[in-house]
């Protein structure tokens, strides 16, 4: 490598070294490196004809592919299903509540309805022993029909 005088430009000077080394390099590697046949267009039709072919033949058995795979995997299918809808039925409710919440007075409201309907329940079902009887009763009733046993 030469000193640069100030004049020079460096960026030549190694652009040339570069593309000097690089052309001999490969003309040597093309000499040296075996040469492949030209595509045949009957071969290439012949790919592409069966490539087209096996495309076809599962396309053709795809909704077998499915309905087989429904059959075997259906409860864990409905079950995932159930669960993204579950998901998602509980964003969009909490994001109608916070859209809700943020409307300045609704929330104030919200909990006054709260603490009134609490107050109601306690004087309704909770302060006497006989409405405590009833409420036990109608929980009961509730009970035997989701459950439908007298065995509680």
């Amino acid at each position: 490598m030469t000193v640069q005088e100030p004049g020079q430009n460096m960026n030549t000077e190694i652009n040339q070294t570069v593309s000097n080394g690089t052309n001999s390099v490969d003309n040597l590697a093309n000499d040296s490196l075996p040469k492949l046949p030209p595509a045949d267009e009957t071969t290439l039709g012949m790919q592409w004809q069966k490539f087209s072919s096996q495309v076809a033949i599962f396309l053709e058995k795809l909704p077998e592919y499915i309905g087989n795979f429904w059959i075997q995997y259906k409860v864990q299918i409905t079950s995932v299903i159930l669960i993204v809808a579950a998901f998602i039925s509980v964003k969009i409710v909490l994001a109608i509540l916070k859209a809700i919440n943020d409307i300045p007075l609704i929330a104030f409201f919200f909990e006054l309805v709260g603490i009134a309907y609490v107050v109601w329940f306690i004087w309704r079902y909770i302060l006497k022993a006989s409405t405590r009887q009833e409420l036990l009763s109608q929980i009961n009733s509730f009970k035997k029909q989701i459950i439908g046993s007298d065995n509680l």
